[in-house]
């Protein structure tokens, strides 16, 4: 069994208030779900505006499989339009 954690730092700067950033924040984490089966949620910032820290993971027994999969979810996350990814971790556990 293999393990896959990608922790996403967001900026969202159109956000003025925290409800203006969970509909931003929800709706991208149903996409990811929806879109790449992977377990979404939002970890820290949760009282920021404009920032978010999202955790995805997926389990797999293939560990290239798991790489294409969190490499897939970051490019998803980079090509939104209604959050700026700022950095991001990962980290894999074999």
């Amino acid at each position: 069994m293999h393990i896959g954690v990608c922790k996403i730092q967001l900026r969202i700067p159109e956000s003025q208030s925290l409800k203006a950033k969970r509909r931003v924040i929800k709706s991208l984490v149903n996409r990811l779900k929806n879109r790449f089966n992977v377990a979404v949620a939002e970890v820290e910032a949760l009282d920021a505006h404009q920032f978010a820290v999202l955790a995805a993971v997926s389990v797999s027994n293939d560990a290239a499989h798991l790489h294409k999969i969190i490499s897939h979810v970051i490019t998803f996350v980079e090509t939104n339009v209604d959050a700026e990814l700022v950095d991001y971790e990962t980290e894999f556990f074999f």
